[in-house]
């Protein structure tokens, strides 16, 4: 659940710090109907501390938006939803009926990291609204749902359910598709051993997430035997990844991450890029224990799993072969409000 911490007197303002996640396994099938179309189905994730910060100001008129070092000014948040670079922001105010604000969005992923910080920032914009009106927080699931939905209006695609799920809880999740509705289970793992091996890498290209899950999707729901072995293969994965991660068998979750990436990469023509295959091509010549594309792939970041004892080495050799190691690990800590 997320933290609010309070401020004396009426709320001028909310700031809230969300984190951006790492999918280890089985991610896209938190698509629906994707998830119910395989039984046990789920997805592994972990938060990572790359923070999407969010902080909303009262303006006393009109709106304003500021990211990535541009400012956008509108009257009204319908005119924000009109700009492509505050599209989601503006839907968002308008659907929850926020009044005339000043919002400043940070981010430490890089654009199209494949690292969920859109739904990271759809959090934390949805939490700070609700704390600067002086609303209870909504339940995680709640957030969830109306984070995501919100995403698929402004896409016209349909959106995962996992990416909401570490800026709002933290740690690592297993996060299980089931009729009627997910199910959000924290996974008893040790995180610090986790970071300890975890790599985290851009590859230098950014991606377009949507319109690649579109492809995948519309192939399985074509009923087209190849994607549907290979789903049954990611499904299989991510089952042992979570298991291997509790267990603390670090060289297992790696070689599930490799496993599901030899699957997922044959989803549809794009998912994987040259760039994707040399830097985990290189991270397993230095000793990685597997890895593979976050999210979507066909660009974004790559996570790879290495021996402690290798992970400078591996990482370094990740970094020479074109790609810029992020420096993060793994966070606890659930999505935190202030109130201002």
């Amino acid at each position: 659940m997320a933290s609010v911490r309070e401020s004396p007197g009426r709320p001028q303002g909310a700031r809230a710090r969300a984190w951006c996640r790492v999918d280890l396994a089985g991610g896209t099938l938190d698509i629906w109907p994707l998830g119910v179309l395989h039984r046990g189905a789920r997805t592994v994730n972990v938060a990572i501390d790359l923070p999407v910060e969010v902080e909303l100001r009262l303006s006393g008129g009109g709106f304003a938006v500021e990211q990535g070092g541009t400012s956008f000014r509108a009257a009204t948040a319908i005119e924000l939803g009109r700009e492509p670079t505050t599209d989601l922001i503006g839907l968002i105010l308008e659907e929850l009926a926020a009044p005339p604000v000043h919002v400043r969005v940070t981010s430490g992923s890089p654009r199209g990291g494949g690292l969920g910080a859109s739904s990271a920032l759809a959090v934390g914009l949805i939490a700070s609204v609700e704390a600067l009106l002086d609303r209870p927080p909504s339940s995680p699931s709640r957030v969830s749902a109306l984070a995501r939905d919100l995403e698929a209006r402004l896409m016209g695609l349909p959106t995962g359910r996992q990416d909401q799920y570490p800026p709002l809880l933290g740690g690592a999740l297993e996060i299980l598709y089931a009729v009627g509705g997910e199910q959000v289970r924290p996974l008893d793992c040790d995180l610090d051993a986790l970071g300890r091996s975890l790599i985290v890498a851009y590859t230098g290209r950014s991606h377009f997430s949507a319109g690649k899950n579109w492809e995948v999707i519309r192939r399985r729901l074509d009923g087209e035997a190849e994607s549907i072995a290979h789903f049954d293969g990611i499904c299989k994965a991510a089952t042992r990844a979570a298991a291997a991660l509790e267990s603390g068998d670090l060289a297992a979750v790696g070689a599930a991450m490799s496993d599901e990436w030899s699957h997922r990469r044959r989803l549809a023509d794009g998912v994987s890029t040259p760039e994707i295959e040399r830097l985990l091509a290189v991270a397993a010549v230095h000793g990685a224990w597997g890895g593979k594309a976050t999210g979507a792939g066909g660009g974004g970041c790559i996570a790879v799993l290495a021996p402690g004892e290798r992970k400078k080495f591996v990482a370094e050799a990740i970094g020479d072969a074109g790609a810029r190691v992020l420096l993060t690990a793994p966070a606890c800590e659930p999505l935190e409000v202030v109130r201002l």
